[in-house]
């Protein structure tokens, strides 16, 4: 087993409904849904980003996108009308999810090294 970074895996984007950060997570391949569906209980994502969300965490199964949708209820301190926080929408959300580390095969870890940071036959410029 190895340890990646989420990101390696899926990509995401998040927004807000009220006081609820919705955070969408999508496998780059279809062959690695279960594995995500395996690796990001709503228990794990709720641990992960431990006291910014203070209700429950609720995950919703899309297959047919190779998706995973979560709401974190109580994350936004109320909500874009009436919080003060620096991201009252929720859009950074994602990316602190992406950068969960998760425990993977070895042969996962390396056929996905580094695809969430530079883009394949990327070489700059």
């Amino acid at each position: 087993m190895a340890k990646i970074q989420l990101v390696d895996l899926a990509h995401a984007r998040s927004g807000d409904k009220g006081d609820t950060a919705n955070v969408g997570v999508m496998a780059y391949e279809p062959d690695d849904y279960d594995l995500l569906k395996e690796l990001l209980t709503p228990q794990r994502v709720k641990e992960h980003f431990g006291p910014m969300v203070k209700g429950p965490v609720e995950r919703f199964e899309l297959p047919n996108l190779h998706a995973l949708n979560f709401l974190l209820h109580g994350a936004l301190d109320g909500g874009g009308t009436v919080s003060l926080m620096t991201d009252a929408q929720g859009k950074v959300f994602s990316t602190a999810l992406l950068r969960m580390e998760v425990e993977v095969p070895e042969e996962v870890a390396n056929r996905v090294a580094g695809r969430g940071r530079v883009p394949k036959g990327w070489e700059g410029g």
